[in-house]
């Protein structure tokens, strides 16, 4: 662990630094004059196309559209695999959660939860963020520990307070003795003397997880359809913008490609009312530089995955914004631009395909 600590110190330090200059530069714009928004000669709000033109060249630059994203070349049969190890409750050691106890494909990815119970029913320290978009984080956990999601699928299995396999080789030796999962690892993994490893467990989970990027409104609006947001979507993006949201929250899943101090201008839990003070990376390497920094989370789907924050200690997404305005950026974001800011990010809110929220386990004995 301290070896991988060390190896992406530099980046760490890189992307938090990087972060605090974002946000000196952006907090330090003002809010644009309503008349970027409203045409004088129409009694209702409006938007020229010049107006239209300009705010989707800037969503293009600051966010793109899932469509922009290059297409992985994943076998079917290895996201199938990935998908029933997702649901299978095996992968916990008294067989009581799955994946998806925490990360309900049925519900956006989440639980709605401010901490999940694990298999011995023991509740967890962070909030279980939603697996949809997760794929196109830079980092996985709140703390950026792992790399990317097949890595980050290993984690939960072996920890105590959540799947509780006890080792790898348990897990190994388990599915091994499943029929199913015999041919199944077989032919996704040909190559392989014994297909069935903690290795090619992890790396089927990651394949299924990155289907989970649904298009939303808001990407049909940036690939050139006018109609598909709102003009009370598209002020509230330009509100997002212009309150300096995009200091942390860029990228295509809207974040999760930074690590960034929660509470640059005063301490977070004195606003979220946290019941314990949770020190962030920090608790990774006992290095004051790391202290309080967290992964920025992505927000599609935002609206749907409450309550927010790394301990899930604020349910309504209207004070998230108000907290994010007061902590990150220095400022009272007013209630108008907190009441359009929230009405954009409902414009992020997709679910996924009905194949992959469910899976059929008649032959899965």
């Amino acid at each position: 662990m301290q070896k991988m600590i060390t190896n992406k110190r530099k980046r760490w330090t890189r992307l938090v630094v990087l972060g605090m200059i974002a946000g000196l530069t952006f907090g330090c714009q003002g809010k644009k004059s309503d008349k970027d928004y409203v045409d004088p000669d129409q009694t209702e709000i409006s938007f020229s196309r010049e107006q239209e033109n300009k705010l989707r060249e800037q969503a293009q630059s600051f966010f793109g559209s899932i469509s922009d994203l290059p297409k992985e070349t994943i076998s079917s049969e290895k996201v199938e695999l990935g998908k029933r190890l997702f649901f299978d409750k095996r992968l916990s050691k008294d067989e009581n959660i799955s994946c998806n106890s925490c990360h309900s494909l049925t519900n956006f990815g989440v639980d709605n939860l401010p901490l999940s119970p694990g298999d011995t029913k023991e509740v967890g320290n962070r909030n279980s963020p939603t697996v949809l978009y997760s794929s196109l984080h830079t980092m996985q956990f709140w703390d950026g520990r792992a790399q990317d999601v097949e890595e980050q699928a290993g984690g939960p299995i072996l920890n105590p307070v959540e799947h509780n396999i006890p080792s790898e080789e348990f897990l190994e030796e388990r599915l091994r003795g499943i029929e199913v999962y015999q041919a199944m690892f077989k032919e996704v993994y040909p190559d392989s003397v014994q297909p069935i490893t903690f290795a090619t467990i992890t790396d089927a989970i990651g394949a299924f997880e990155r289907q989970l990027n649904p298009m939303s409104r808001y990407d049909e609006w940036v690939d050139g359809d006018d109609k598909a947001m709102t003009t009370e979507e598209k002020i509230g993006l330009r509100a997002f913008i212009d309150n300096a949201c995009i200091t942390c929250h860029t990228g295509p899943a809207f974040g999760g490609i930074m690590l960034q101090k929660f509470g640059i201008h005063g301490n977070y839990w004195e606003h979220t009312m946290s019941e314990v003070i949770d020190k962030g990376m920090f608790d990774l390497n006992n290095d004051e530089a790391y202290k309080y920094v967290f992964k920025t989370p992505g927000l599609r789907n935002i609206e749907m995955t409450h309550p927010y924050f790394h301990d899930g200690s604020v349910e309504d997404l209207s004070e998230a914004i108000r907290i994010m305005g007061e902590l990150q950026v220095g400022k009272t974001i007013s209630d108008e631009d907190v009441k359009s800011i929230e009405t954009f990010l409902k414009a992020l809110t997709a679910d996924i395909d009905e194949e992959y929220r469910t899976v059929d386990w008649d032959d899965n004995i």
